[in-house]
């Protein structure tokens, strides 16, 4: 059995321990650990165990195996935490503690999941949806809660004598209890800051829909003020671009969105009108079969998507069929109109699946992809005046 030094102190970061097994080279079992394995939504800790280096720790239930890079021939090995990683799991940890309770307390939102990432953190709630408002007054909550430096404590209580936890535990036996101080009172194995300062600020960032629930990705404290500061950087960059102060890039930016609106949409129009007026040049140019239809073949040279517009407006002119192709990759799109007898889905269907392409749409639009140049020509002439009804 491997005595689980981070069950009593999490800040214990360098110690001592002697070497039980080792199996594969790469599995290293010691009378002792301060390593904190996978568990509970919490990574592992790494760092070194003598000369090699720890890079995953697993709990097999009564020991934990170390899994290392290097070698260790000694039986007696001294151990060292990455401090860094391991003292941010603890202020993501006892910060999730203190917001699962907070959103509980405050709105009878209870965690149904929580993970801690390497970048940002997220816990999982079991309502729909939570206003900004909300989740500022949890937030601001969270660092009055931190700023008030609560007391955090472990404790080992018996399951059945247990009481007051926020989250009942269905284990038996020993539970290890984590609690702070007015806050929160939670069965947990994961390691844990001393006191709620530790974990300042608290910060909510995004939210998004996880099944049925609400995901809410947080930081705590050293990662929190990185990511103010990314922001703050960020920010300042946009407003030297945009030649304004940090206090004045909110209404800059509107402003400039609104008028970037507005130029689309004259754009939009300008290239409509353009479309409209190519449109008849090429229905004007075209020959009339002797069906009475007109028929263009227009190749693109960029994606079919520059002669969607022309193409629709060529179909809006009485008895006109429309054919544009572009060669990267290789696609088709015809376009006819109501008068023209011509279904633009089932014809573009028929001639690229048999060529090994696929694609459909509409009586009037059609668009599909085929495996190569030469196939594209071939769907061409199946397209022809004397293939199409």
């Amino acid at each position: 059995m491997t005595e689980r030094v981070y069950y009593t102190d999490a800040y214990c970061a360098r110690f001592e321990a002697r070497v039980l097994e080792k199996t594969d080279g790469r599995r290293i079992y010691l009378d002792r650990t301060a390593f904190y394995p996978t568990s509970g939504g919490q990574p592992h800790d790494r760092g070194t165990l003598g000369r090699a280096t720890v890079v995953d720790v697993i709990d097999e239930g009564d020991r934990i195996a170390h899994v290392i890079e290097g070698e260790i021939d000694a039986e007696h090995v001294t151990g060292e935490v990455d401090w860094q990683r391991r003292y941010d799991h603890m202020q993501q940890h006892t910060g999730q503690h203190v917001l699962s309770a907070l959103f509980a307390e405050s709105l009878g939102a209870e965690t149904v999941s929580v993970h801690f990432g390497a970048q940002a953190s997220t816990l999982d709630l079991d309502v729909q949806n939570l206003s900004a408002d909300q989740l500022a007054a949890v937030e601001r909550r969270a660092n009055e809660v931190a700023w008030e430096n609560r007391l955090v404590e472990v404790a080992f209580e018996d399951a059945l004598t247990a009481k007051g936890l926020r989250k009942p535990s269905d284990r038996a036996g020993d539970l290890r209890i984590v609690s702070i101080q007015g806050i929160d009172r939670s069965a947990c194995g994961g390691t844990h800051v001393r006191g709620t300062s530790e974990t300042a600020p608290v910060l909510l960032r995004r939210t998004e829909k996880a099944k049925k629930a609400l995901r809410i990705e947080f930081l705590c404290g050293g990662r929190a003020l990185n990511r103010v500061r990314a922001d703050y950087a960020l920010l300042t960059r946009m407003a030297q671009s945009a030649s304004t102060s940090l206090d004045e890039l909110g209404a800059v930016f509107e402003a400039q969105s609104a008028a970037l609106r507005e130029s689309e949409l004259a754009r939009r129009k300008l290239a409509e009108t353009l479309d409209q007026y190519r449109a008849r040049e090429l229905y004007a140019a075209a020959r009339v079969d002797a069906l009475g239809i007109r028929r263009v073949l227009e190749r693109s040279r960029g994606s079919l998507e520059e002669v969607r517009g022309l193409a629709l407006a060529y179909a809006a002119l009485p008895r006109a069929v429309f054919v544009a192709t572009a060669d990267s990759p290789p696609a088709l799109l015809v376009a006819a109109s109501d008068d023209a007898g011509v279904n633009a889905g089932e014809a573009l269907r028929a001639a690229v699946t048999a060529l090994g392409g696929r694609g459909g749409g509409s009586p009037r639009l059609a668009q599909g992809t085929l495996p190569s140049v030469d196939a594209l020509a071939a769907a061409v002439r199946l397209l022809s005046p004397d293939a199409l009804p």
